[in-house]
Parts: structure tokens; sequence; C-alpha cells
């Protein structure tokens, strides 16, 4: 095996290690027994410890212009709101239903940005969020909103959409800043917002949870996806995009080992259209070399 070979394996391996500590915010999610708004406070003022010792290690400036804050702080508002909505599906059905939900940002994504940019609009977008429809038909039981699951699947789909905007409105300045740069502020920005509600439970019911808290600041807020942005180094946005898409996988395969959540075959099949949308989208992007 050649050298070249090598590196492409072991960059590989890099890649889905960072999508599989980011799927661990699935089950992680369901261990805590907190309300979401005080897990996502403390888990954010968590990982702003730890981003922030990342940031000194590899000597990035903590420096935002003036011109960018808002777009940042604004950002961090949407990021707030995706964490806190999405740890409430979680609370409210499974890791399956929790994750499927949220991986629906990348086509609104791909609908909502020419609207919001102002970008041509392409009828194979249609096409795919007629996709991610079925795919959510699929994950809803009915339409009743006092059946858990159906709230389940609309908090999800809230913390996609929020998701979503925050990854639009922030496309300029990830070109311009470090991630990790952004994550550090944005996370920030969470935990001060919910300090206030971070404080309205016990002492003994914070240390109950604690290791999950450190388990999500650390593994998946700090250290998964600080290794996801790295390994853009060795992989076009693209084809991190495309693999990313084993997310979902490896959350559910987590819940089923870890929490014992088997998923239904109505879920199984929701899941499978809701994921070809996003690698049908991502492979559409692939550009053809010149």
């Amino acid at each position: 095996m050649t050298q070249t070979q090598n590196s492409y394996i072991k960059n590989i391996l890099q890649l889905n290690l960072a999508m599989l500590l980011v799927s661990t915010s699935g089950v992680l999610g369901r261990a805590v027994t907190l309300p979401p708004v005080v897990t996502i406070g403390w888990r954010a003022l968590l990982a702003v410890g730890f981003l922030f010792l990342f940031l000194k290690w590899k000597r990035i400036s903590l420096k935002i212009d003036r011109e960018d804050r808002f777009k940042v702080i604004l950002g961090g508002i949407l990021m707030g709101i995706h964490w806190v909505a999405y740890f409430k599906a979680l609370q409210l059905s499974n890791v399956a239903i929790g994750m499927l939900t949220i991986f629906t940002y990348p086509a609104l994504t791909s609908i909502l940005e020419p609207l919001l940019l102002k970008l041509p609009f392409q009828k194979i977008h249609l096409f795919l969020g007629l996709l991610v429809l079925a795919g959510i038909a699929f994950l809803i039981p009915d339409l009743d909103f006092e059946n858990e699951y159906t709230q389940a699947v609309a908090f999800g789909l809230g913390s996609a959409l929020a998701y979503a905007l925050r990854n639009i409105l922030m496309k300029k300045q990830v070109e311009k800043y470090h991630g990790s740069l952004l994550m550090t502020y944005q996370a920030l920005i969470v935990g001060i917002a919910l300090i206030p509600l971070s404080f309205q439970t016990n002492v003994e019911a914070l240390q109950e949870n604690l290791v999950w808290l450190l388990a999500l600041a650390l593994l998946t807020t700090a250290l998964g996806h600080t290794l996801f942005l790295m390994t853009f180094r060795h992989f076009s946005i693209t084809t991190a995009s495309i693999i990313s898409s084993v997310q979902p996988v490896y959350g559910i395969a987590l819940g089923i080992l870890l929490l014992g959540e088997m998923p239904q075959w109505s879920t199984i099949i929701g899941g499978v259209l809701i994921i070809s949308a996003v690698i049908i989208e991502s492979l559409r992007n692939v550009k053809p070399k010149a």
C-alpha cells in the first residue's frame, strides 16, 4: 500500500471519527434528565472553555471585525434555538426521530438559500423538498399534536430550520474566520442567554448529569466539530458533506447499542428518504474537474 493510500485511509477514518463524535449528541441528549434549556446552557458554557483552550493552542486570533459582530450574535441565537429544539425532540421521542428530523436541514438550506440570498431557484430543489416531506410523513405517527412523537418531529423541524438559517447567515463569515472561533463566540452567546435559566435546577440534579454535560461539551461540541472542520484540509466541502450523511446512521446505531432503542420500519423508510435527499443534493454540487 502506497503512502498516498495510507494517508487517504487515515483521513477517511478521521472524518468518520468526527461524525461518530458529533452523532453522540443523540444518546447523550437522551441520557441527560435536565430540561433542554438547562442542558444547552451548561453544555455551551463548558464548550466555550474547551474551545478557548483549543484556540490558544492553535494561536488563533480572537478578533471579530465590527461589521461581522451582529451576524455572529444572531448566528449564536439561532444556534441556541437549534440546540434547545433538538434536545426537546430527543426527550419527546428517541434518537432516531430526533436525528433524522434535524437532518432535513440540508434540503431546507437548498430551498431557503436562493430565496434569502436571491440566487436562481433550481427545479431539483422542489423534488428534494418533496422527498424530504415524504420522509417526514413516515416519521409522524399521526397529525395529532397531543402525540409526543408528532411534537418531537415539529421540534426537530424547528431545530433544522434554525440551523439552516444560521448556516446561510454565516456563509461569508465561515470563509473569513476559523470555524472554531465562530463556534466559541456562538457557544458563549448561547451560554450567556441561557444563564438565567441554567440555574433553575438544583445542585443534586446538576451533579447527577455532570458526566453527560461534560461529554456533550467535550466530545460532541468541541472535539467532534473541531475534528470535522480539520478534515476540510483533506476533502472538499462536498465530499465531507456526503460522508456526513452517515451521522444519523451512527446516532441510531448508538441508540440501539446503548439505549436499546430499535427504530420502527416507518422510521427507517423515512430516514432513507431524508438521507437520500441529502446525498443527491451533495452529489449535485460536485463540480467536474477541468
